[in-house]
């Protein structure tokens, strides 16, 4: 045999053998081509296309997919029995979004998890104004502050309204004038309250690693105005 038809044969090898071994982010994994393609769609579908390029192979022959091997199992198990995993919901979704698989995206799309986080939450916070931009700035002050100490705090403004806003101006100036920084967020026309909000300043502080404690900012002597519940103070802890 020449080595042009050796390579043409090997080629095809995929296409004549319906067993495919996987490897995929080091663990490994036994399917069938006919599984891996099942929604035409997918990119697991593109992936193992007679017209495309093959992913690469490990040293022992498996085809290498460098995702996170933990969740695959709940993807293929997706694939083989239209079984929708209860487990590892979020990480699942975030795999699914991957490889493009819709029907799953949209299983997972209805799940409580799911539903809250991507629907309800998101769709609140897109109405809040510069809110990612928000969070990284209470980084930024936060980890200024942290100069040889466990704890960082910064001031926080919370305001649903404009009126809010309004009743806040006099406390900002004050604030402004003892050079304390503020991190001010809203207003908002979602019905979710303030403390809503608060709680998911605290969730997405958490999710980037930070441990997060706060409370209604009590002045210190010498400021004009009286504890109210449009500031909060903000509580990084280091170690």
């Amino acid at each position: 045999m020449s080595i042009c038809s050796e390579s043409k044969q090997n080629g095809s090898n995929l296409q004549t053998s319906q067993i495919v071994a996987l490897n995929v982010g080091g663990e490994l994994f036994t399917t069938t081509l006919s599984t891996l393609k099942k929604h035409p769609h997918s990119k697991l579908a593109e992936m193992f296309a007679q017209d495309q390029p093959k992913p690469p192979m490990d040293s022992t022959g498996r085809y290498f997919i460098d995702r996170p091997g933990t969740y695959f199992k709940y993807i293929l198990e997706y694939l083989r029995s239209d079984q929708v995993p209860t487990q590892c919901i979020q990480d699942v979704y975030k795999e699914a979004l991957f490889y493009d698989i819709e029907p799953l995206i949209k299983e997972l799309e209805d799940s409580p998890q799911i539903f809250g986080e991507q629907v309800a939450r998101k769709q609140f916070l897109s109405q809040v104004p510069l809110y990612t931009e928000n969070i990284e700035l209470m980084v930024r002050i936060a980890r200024a502050e942290a100069m040889a100490s466990r704890q960082s705090s910064l001031m926080v403004c919370v305001v649903k309204t404009d009126e809010d806003f309004a009743k806040c101006q006099d406390v900002l100036a004050s604030l402004d004038a003892n050079k304390k920084l503020v991190v001010k967020f809203g207003p908002w026309k979602a019905s979710p309250s303030i403390l809503d909000l608060l709680d998911c300043i605290k969730m997405d502080l958490e999710a980037k690693g930070y441990t997060i404690s706060f409370q209604v900012f009590a002045p210190e002597k010498g400021f004009r105005f009286s504890a109210n519940y449009y500031f909060y103070k903000f509580f990084f802890t280091w170690w």
